[in-house]
């Protein structure tokens, strides 16, 4: 019988976000140099989470410690490491080597300046709603299901919740904020992806731009609340 959520929270929880971060990505932490994928958990989780890193490393440190026997194995009863390109004999080294960073960047207040996110893992922790919207009403098959980018935007206002549509505006407002080049911001789309070009005669840049308008103008449909009594 597999863990509850619970207890497997308790036990793998934050060991399970940094180990999302590995995804696509190698595990080459040394002990001297975290890898790109533990940068970029430690860059986000300290701009947002920074009493979670603590969580991190004791989760880590544990499952390093104590790893599954055969009782909990045959019970489902332990958190199934994925491939992060490493042997299974190196997985637990690895893991006492990711506790370390972890708990030098705590102790010594190691915190990343903040910046443009450099993984998969990291451009969709930092913009999910924005993920949401691209990956979900932008793929390859959306000249199939909408007219033009306008009416799959007026979908995804119609059918989401008026406070993720205002969450996702403060998401393409950072993102804009970030200053790339036009090519970042094809890439930035990518990644959170979109498969189809943006409408023309727009560059990526631009068409985030006419989406903030275009979602802000939604926005303001809604009007005031009651006003309070």
């Amino acid at each position: 019988m597999s863990m509850k959520p619970l207890e497997f929270d308790r036990r793998y929880g934050e060991l399970d976000q940094v180990i999302s971060a590995y995804s696509g990505m190698s595990a080459e932490d040394e002990p001297d140099k975290p890898s790109e994928a533990l940068q970029a958990y430690l860059r986000h989780t300290w701009h947002t989470r920074p009493w979670a890193l603590a969580s991190a490393e004791q989760q880590i440190r544990e499952y390093a410690r104590n790893p599954p026997g055969r009782l909990r194995l045959s019970l489902g009863e332990f958190y199934p490491v994925p491939d992060v390109g490493l042997s299974e004999a190196a997985i637990q080294d690895w893991l006492f080597v990711v506790a370390d960073h972890l708990k030098r960047s705590v102790e010594q207040g190691e915190v990343p300046p903040p910046s443009t996110p450099r993984t998969h893992w990291e451009w969709h922790a930092r913009f999910p709603e924005l993920g949401q919207l691209l990956g979900g009403w932008f793929s390859q098959d959306m000249p199939d299901e909408f007219p033009d980018h306008d009416a799959a935007v007026r979908d995804y206002t119609a059918a989401t919740d008026p406070q993720l549509v205002a969450r996702l505006m403060g998401e393409v407002h950072e993102l804009l904020a970030l200053g790339l080049e036009e090519s970042g911001y094809a890439l930035a789309v990518a990644e959170l992806g979109m498969e189809v070009d943006p409408p023309r005669p727009y560059s990526p840049s631009g068409w985030l731009a006419h989406l903030a308008d275009d979602v802000g103008g939604f926005k303001a449909d809604y009007g005031p609340g009651p006003a309070a009594v």
